[in-house]
């Protein structure tokens, strides 16, 4: 049993790093992005996708870390 979780695992994490690599070799345009006057060069759109996301997962366990502390007091 312990070999077929393995397994999965193993699967699953193919299956999203297969699926990161055909996003990102998908979305080569170059972009600017300008946020509040700052102008970043240019990137591919999968670049800024992919920051935004890892922002997103960093920060959400965060706010949720904080939410929970303040239920507790």
């Amino acid at each position: 049993m312990k070999s077929f979780k393995r397994f999965l695992l193993a699967l699953f994490l193919i299956v999203i790093v297969v699926g990161g690599l055909v996003f990102v070799l998908e979305n080569q345009q170059l972009v600017t992005l300008v946020f509040l006057g700052w102008s970043l060069p240019q990137l591919p759109v999968s670049v800024f996708v992919l920051l935004a996301l890892l922002v997103g997962l960093a920060i959400g366990p965060i706010l949720g870390l904080i939410a929970s502390k303040r239920r507790l007091i």
